[in-house]
């Protein structure tokens, strides 16, 4: 059993604040995802929006009892996220900053394009992208097509390609995009992109759940690359490509995981408080979905120690991002059962967390992709048992 110490306790408390600051906002966000710029003063939002950035860059951390947050280990962030997510998965994902293109810039920028970058974030609430996902593809980086090649008598690179479902597209500023410099595992990069950059277009793609994030669908046609806009370009071969790639998703998926178990949490809280005079039954069922619950929440946060200790070991994440997954769907589709035939009509809270469940699936690889990270984990190690946490991450 996994029990936070009193650091991620205080941070868990203020993050928990800050979310129930964003849940009467929730169904006019859901509506109308541009009413986002009406509560960016929200802590939950424009706070946010400084943390994610390494201290050497970051002289406003996050002060709470005393103790300094950035929210740079995976055990940190899950620990916020899930509590973001119970507020709410629209907004909680539509908050400006670098949640996650900031991990990618962090793993392969080097010192100049990290200060770029997370310069431009504190100047002011600034949104972001990162462009993985392809048509016909998802986010199989081994089946990529958008690719960066040389121009034709120029050191300039050209970025051709598409990319959907890329949560703030529409609305962000500048971001990372994946594409191919070649082939094989060492033939996987990323770049930084201005979204002003000719020849880079956007859409809105239009979306059952999590509709604050604005999930877009990019056209790359000839943009323009800079060599100095490549990350990683200060990096041995080895320590790029697929490599970079595999340490990249292993940082994230914690906290993508966090977020269901955040989205099953809240449903599972509204039932309680919602529906009075549980028979015996339903009692049970209830209890058993707080513990089912509890189960995965210790595995995310298992799998955070896991990658804070090794960024390239990350079966656990890959294991507890396919688990949040399925936890969020089917614990909302079990809260409404609760309610009755009518329940999505008459409780538009639990229809819209059964709505955002569903998106955590398809967020940062879908399930088989996770059995593909998972397998290999075992093939090479197994699963280590899990440690004491501790605020550093350590075991």
């Amino acid at each position: 059993m996994i029990e936070l110490d009193e650091r991620l306790t205080r941070l868990q408390g203020q993050a928990r604040e800050w979310a129930a600051e964003m849940r009467p906002h929730a169904l006019a966000v859901d509506e109308d995802p541009e009413r986002v710029s009406e509560i960016v003063d929200l802590p939950g939002l424009s706070r946010v929006a400084a943390l994610q950035i390494p201290p050497e860059y970051n002289p406003d951390p996050l002060l709470v009892g005393g103790e300094k947050y950035y929210l740079m280990s995976a055990l940190e962030r899950v620990v916020f996220f899930e509590e973001g997510a119970w507020g709410d998965l629209g907004i909680m994902l539509a908050s400006p900053g670098g949640p996650m293109s900031g991990i990618a810039v962090d793993a392969l920028g080097s010192d100049a394009q990290k200060e770029w970058f997370f310069g431009r974030l504190l100047e002011r609430p600034t949104w972001t992208f990162f462009a993985l996902t392809e048509p016909e593809r998802g986010s199989d980086a081994t089946n990529m097509t958008t690719r960066l090649d040389r121009a034709e008598n120029s050191e300039a690179l050209l970025l051709n390609g598409a990319k959907r479902y890329v949560g703030n597209s529409v609305r962000a500023e500048l971001g990372v995009v994946f594409a191919r410099t070649g082939p094989g595992p060492l033939g996987l990069g990323a770049v930084l992109v201005e979204r002003s950059a000719p020849g880079f277009s956007v859409e809105p793609v239009p979306t059952l759940g999590v509709r604050g994030a604005q999930l877009g669908a990019i056209t790359l046609d000839g943009v323009r690359v800079a060599p100095d806009e490549v990350l990683g370009s200060h990096l041995p071969p080895t320590r790029r490509g697929m490599w970079a790639w595999l340490r990249t998703f292993n940082l994230l998926r914690p906290a993508v995981a966090t977020m269901g178990v955040g989205v099953a949490r809240a449903a599972y809280e509204y039932v309680g408080e919602h529906r009075g005079g549980l028979r015996a039954g339903e009692r049970w069922r209830l209890e058993r979905m707080g513990e089912r619950i509890e189960t995965v929440r210790q595995l995310v946060r298992k799998a955070a120690i896991a990658v804070d200790h090794n960024p390239a070991d990350g079966h656990l994440a890959s294991a507890a991002k396919r688990s949040a997954a399925r936890l969020a769907e089917e614990v909302t589709l079990e809260a409404l059962d609760f309610f009755g035939p009518g329940a999505r009509l008459d409780h538009p809270p639990l229809e819209k967390l059964a709505r955002d469940a569903r998106a955590v699936e398809y967020m940062e690889g879908t399930s088989n992709i996770q059995r593909l990270g998972i397998f290999g984990g075992v093939v090479r190690n197994g699963f280590a048992p899990g440690g004491a946490v501790s605020g550093d991450g350590g075991t």
